[in-house]
């Protein structure tokens, strides 16, 4: 019996599954598996991922400390909410009756005294809480209304008798009978979950050598107006980026890798051990695009998300594996990243796509999402936000041994058995993909290197304009990581997320990345054409000119090029969006031997255009300079059409 199935009993045993004797409304039949004698039958499966739902939500907010209030108003529950409460340090004598007052959160900053039900006095908290949790929705509809007015979060019970009004104003509804058994398993969840995250928080004060406080952080303040508590900040955030940003790394060159074996039945077994993970949250916006930048047009009515299907149909054509694609998007990039997906799906790729939203939680193809984007800033907490959902235990059932995350925006991204076969002969945990800065970098290349290990500190997570001043290295966002050691640490409670994630040092450098967490991990400085991200329209002219073309998915720089670095494209804000972009050239022109080019102003370019060396177009306000075909710019600065 597997440990879904288990949970799955555990569930039916609380008679979870059981709704109302009434019509199912529209919104609930998502959750709905059927009817019995006129009885809702709640799907158990969507009951446990809307409960990891909750929990990762409570998790999160724990980790920041927030502020919780639990609502119930069924005596039968009381005694269960109030060991919970008092486990997890949020019981509060003084407002334990407070939660059954009306008017409670939009009157929380008012002086006046509360009088509960039960005839006793009670005093509101001095700030509203961060989250809600509702035990009995259908009794307490009302504090619902309240939430929504003030935006606090909502996690609440659910069944197929909740109207559409009181329903749409909750964030994360638990579909599920609010029996005492459920109410309890529920209660249970939400005490390991804040149980959990106060062990991390010691642990990770203990290791980083954090002197504890004498008081622990769930005890309630002693005071009149109580504060809904938080949980206690683990240390400063600059102590503890410092400690993240010495951790070193090896980093190895990619030229001196061993070649991957030449035996198809090898290579076929090694590719096996593969699963393909893209993140596609990433949004064209700044383009005037509103879909995902992997669905942009790149040329010959290729898009990167094609380079990918075709990368992966072609090794499995070619070696007879069978490497899977799990795309991550967000709400507002799902859909038309499947519509796109839809024209270049073979046969022979086995996809699977989900939704995140901004808190890093899954929601399958056909579930309720929300309108939030999905957020990169932690790419390890999504890949164990997916890994927690069940999938890890799928992929490894599979025989998958290793996963590679990367950017669905990145170009230049490869599938590349080489590192495969490097990592697999070495039992490497986790791999980071980067590149060199000019800082050590003059010619583009590190092959000149020897092997050397580097600080997190020293690798940048993102490019920036002083990236070659502060940096030694560029963090690509293309990882491999181990599954076996993702479990180890999923299942040992290894990740501790929490430890200053928002810290300024932390969000700049790699000492963010999940690559800390594990025992035997490196580095590989990937050549410069594996590294292309799509960020703007000057990235796109480079990509469908003639300096690039594609083989079998991958992307092919033009070996007439000698400078072994791109040339320098700044294109004004006249370009800026896709329709003018395309719409100001009548086709790209060469940049084969171009160094750089600056363009400003209304300039419009026409057929067969070579430009090379240092070409600068500035057209001055009023002033419309159109560049005429199979014209040759050498070294040209071009003021106005008699520049030409």
């Amino acid at each position: 019996m597997t440990l879904h199935s288990i949970v799955i009993q555990k569930l039916l045993s609380t008679n979870a599954h059981l709704g109302r004797r009434v019509a199912t409304p529209h919104h609930f039949k998502l959750f709905a598996y059927g009817t019995r004698n006129g009885m809702t039958i709640i799907d158990s499966d969507r009951t446990l991922v809307c409960l990891r739902n909750a929990c990762d939500f409570i998790a999160a907010l724990a980790r920041q400390r927030g502020r919780f209030m639990f609502v119930n108003t069924n005596p039968l529950f009381d005694e269960i909410v109030e060991q919970m409460t008092r486990r997890i340090g949020c019981y509060s004598p003084s407002g334990n009756a407070l939660w059954r007052t009306g008017g409670f959160l939009t009157n929380s900053c008012s002086p006046k005294k509360f009088r509960s039900r039960n005839k006793k006095i009670c005093f509101g908290p001095t700030q509203p809480p961060d989250c809600l949790v509702v035990m009995d929705t259908e009794r307490k509809s009302s504090v619902i209304q309240e939430a929504a007015k003030l935006q606090i979060p909502v996690v609440a019970l659910v069944d197929s008798s909740m109207p559409w009004e009181c329903y749409r104003k909750i964030q994360y509804p638990i579909p599920a009978n609010d029996s005492v058994q459920f109410v309890y398993l529920f209660c249970n969840m939400i005490t390991k979950t804040f149980l959990l995250e106060q062990k991390k928080l010691a642990a990770a004060k203990d290791r980083l050598g954090i002197a504890s406080a004498s008081a622990p952080a769930s005890a309630p303040k002693p005071e009149a107006r109580e504060e809904a508590p938080r949980i206690e900040e683990s240390k400063s955030e600059s102590d503890s980026g410092t400690e993240f940003a010495k951790i070193q790394v090896p980093i190895i060159p990619y030229e001196r890798l061993s070649p991957f074996p030449e035996d198809v039945a090898e290579t076929k077994k090694l590719l096996d051990k593969l699963v393909i993970l893209k993140l596609n949250g990433a949004l064209g916006t700044k383009m005037g695009f509103d879909g995902p930048k992997s669905t942009i047009e790149i040329g010959n009515g290729m898009t990167i998300l094609g380079l990918t299907a075709t990368q992966i149909e072609h090794l499995n054509s070619k070696y007879g594996c069978n490497v899977p694609l799990l795309l991550m998007n967000s709400s507002r990039t799902h859909d038309a990243t499947l519509e796109v997906w839809g024209k270049y799906s073979q046969p022979k790729i086995d996809f699977h796509a989900f939704e995140m939203n901004q808190n890093s939680q899954l929601r399958s193809s056909g579930e309720q999402s929300s309108n939030n984007e999905l957020a990169y800033a932690n790419q390890g907490a999504v890949i164990v936000s997916l890994m927690r959902s069940g999938t890890l235990d799928v992929l490894l059932s599979q025989g998958k041994e290793y996963i590679l995350v990367a950017n669905s925006d990145n170009a230049g991204a490869i599938i590349d058995p080489k590192i495969l076969n490097h990592l697999s002969q070495n039992k490497v945990e986790c791999c980071m993909e980067v590149r060199p800065t000019t800082s050590i970098d003059v010619n583009g290349n590190f092959a000149n290197f020897e092997e050397r290990k580097f600080q997190l500190g020293e690798i940048a997570q993102k490019p920036s304009e002083r990236l070659s001043e502060k940096f030694k290295l560029l963090d690509t966002k293309n990882m491999w990581i181990n599954l076996n050691a993702i479990k180890r640490l999923v299942e040992t409670d290894a990740l501790k997320w929490e430890v200053d994630a928002g810290s300024s040092l932390m969000q700049e450098t790699a000492a963010s990345s999940i690559i800390r967490f594990f025992e035997h991990a490196i580095g590989i400085s990937i050549p410069p054409s594996c590294y292309f991200p799509l960020n703007s329209t000057s990235d796109l002219l480079l990509l469908q000119s003639d300096l690039y073309a594609t083989s079998n998915g991958v992307l092919i720089r033009n070996a007439a090029r000698t400078n072994p670095k791109n040339p320098s494209i700044e294109l004004g804000p006249e370009f800026d969006k896709l329709d003018s972009f395309a719409s100001r050239f009548k086709s790209i022109p060469s940049v084969v031997e171009l160094d750089s080019l600056n363009v400003t102003g209304d300039v419009w370019f026409g057929n067969g255009i070579k430009l090379k060396g240092n070409v600068s177009i500035v057209a001055r306000p009023g002033m419309r300079i159109e560049i005429p075909d199979g014209v040759v710019l050498d070294n040209k600065l071009i003021n106005g059409p008699e520049d030409i």
